[in-house]
């Protein structure tokens, strides 16, 4: 039934708009277009997936039917470039447009893995890639920064299964999109902000997987390098297997899911006290073996004769030990003895050459003025003052020079010293 202009009053029902847009979707006919698959999944021996242009950004859905599916010759994944023979459909109950592929070959590496395995190679080449660059979580973190999406199941699932393991854990949250184009200075201002945090002691990035087009943000080279520049470790959690981001490369620890990086990053409180009630009994048992055998070692030591009757030590040497004392007495004096007759002899000879011992017999020291001792009548010309040291004293005298005949002068010379 035609259907005339259009008015308030008289509007088209929906089927039949939809109706002529099928009707002008199908006069399109067939067409050539390239692009890189950025989906691709098989249902019931359908494919379904996505077809991107690169250069300009833009996504077109397609499917294309198992019939269709057992003609090809090539295998096909996601990333690879190709060129697609395709027809417009669309869908009047579901009001949806799709692509149905009637042919797909290769036309080479796709651009994206092309630029990722290039951004790859030169961040590897760099060092940020390395081992000894990752850093050692710490056993029990009191705060962990948690980068993911609003409301997400991702943040649910790391708040849930680390509380379950570890309940007085402190997450603060920074929300971020995951995914388009907001994605990479969102994570990145996220990262850097709970990195400055100075109670933040391990940071992870969780998002619950996607398609390899929505994880590209997480390979962006902004991303990396400011997970490779934090100082607080870094776990990422993105959650897919097929392909992994570059923040898994550069991270200090890769969880397959968010639920797997909670249990990696917070211990298990019912299996750290059942660890330390087992330390606990190992630690009494090896306790009690230590007591038990130092117990019999000194059992064992106490029954040994000189422990158990040691009064035979003393008897055995008393006898012994009072001969020695006697014996040290004896010498002891003898050589008391023998040193002090050496001492006498000493003292005897030291007098015998004493100058006073001379004195004592008479004989007198003279000096001149000058302190000298005089030897020759010559030393003491007439007039000089002399001083003579006799056994009870000094004299002064004056000299009168020498005398003709030595022995009457020196006779007078001991009468005028009287």
């Amino acid at each position: 039934m035609a259907q005339g202009p259009t008015t308030r009053e008289t509007p088209w029902p929906v089927s039949v708009l939809s109706g002529k847009l099928k009707e002008y979707v199908d006069r399109l006919g067939t067409v050539w277009v390239e692009g890189e698959l950025t989906q691709w999944g098989v249902s019931a021996g359908n494919v379904y997936g996505k077809l991107k242009d690169c250069d300009v950004d833009a996504t077109v859905s397609f499917t294309i039917w198992s019939s269709v599916r057992a003609r090809l010759t090539e295998q096909f994944k996601q990333g690879d470039r190709v060129v697609a023979l395709v027809k417009p459909s669309w869908w009047v109950k579901g009001g949806s447009l799709t692509m149905q592929v009637y042919d797909l070959r290769h036309v080479g590496l796709g651009d994206l893995l092309e630029r990722l395995e290039r951004l790859r190679a030169q961040l590897a080449a760099e060092g940020l890639f390395a081992l000894d660059r990752k850093r050692p979580l710490p056993f029990l973190p009191r705060v962990i920064g948690l980068v993911t999406g609003r409301d997400s199941d991702a943040e649910q699932d790391v708040l849930r299964n680390a509380r379950l393991r570890w309940p007085a854990v402190e997450f603060r949250t920074v929300y971020a999109a995951v995914q388009g184009d907001r994605t990479v200075p969102e994570v990145v201002r996220a990262i850097e902000r709970l990195d400055a945090d100075p109670e933040v002691e391990v940071i992870i990035v969780a998002r619950g997987g996607g398609d390899f087009q929505n994880l590209l943000g997480f390979s962006d080279e902004r991303v990396v390098r400011a997970a490779a520049a934090a100082s607080t470790p870094i776990v990422s959690a993105i959650g897919h297997e097929a392909d992994r981001p570059l923040l898994d490369e550069v991270a200090d620890l890769r969880a397959s899911t968010p639920t797997d990086a909670a249990k990696r990053v917070v211990p298990d409180v019912t299996e750290e006290l059942a660890r330390v009630e087992h330390a606990r009994a190992r630690l009494g048992m090896r306790l009690s073996a230590i007591l038990t055998r130092e117990t019999d070692r000194i059992a064992h030591l106490r029954s040994r004769p000189s422990l158990a009757t040691p009064d035979w030590i003393i008897d055995r040497r008393a006898e012994e030990l009072t001969r020695w004392v006697a014996r040290g007495t004896d010498l002891v004096e003898r050589q008391l003895e023998r040193q002090q007759a050496r001492v006498s002899a000493l003292r005897t000879h030291l007098r015998a050459l004493s100058p006073q011992a001379t004195l004592d017999r008479g004989y007198a020291i003279a000096q001149g003025a000058d302190g000298r001792v005089l030897r020759e009548a010559s030393d003491a010309p007439a007039g000089e003052a002399l001083t003579l040291t006799l056994a009870g004293g000094t004299l002064a005298a004056v000299s009168e020079g020498e005398a003709s005949d030595h022995r009457p002068a020196a006779a007078e010379a001991v009468g005028g010293a009287e």
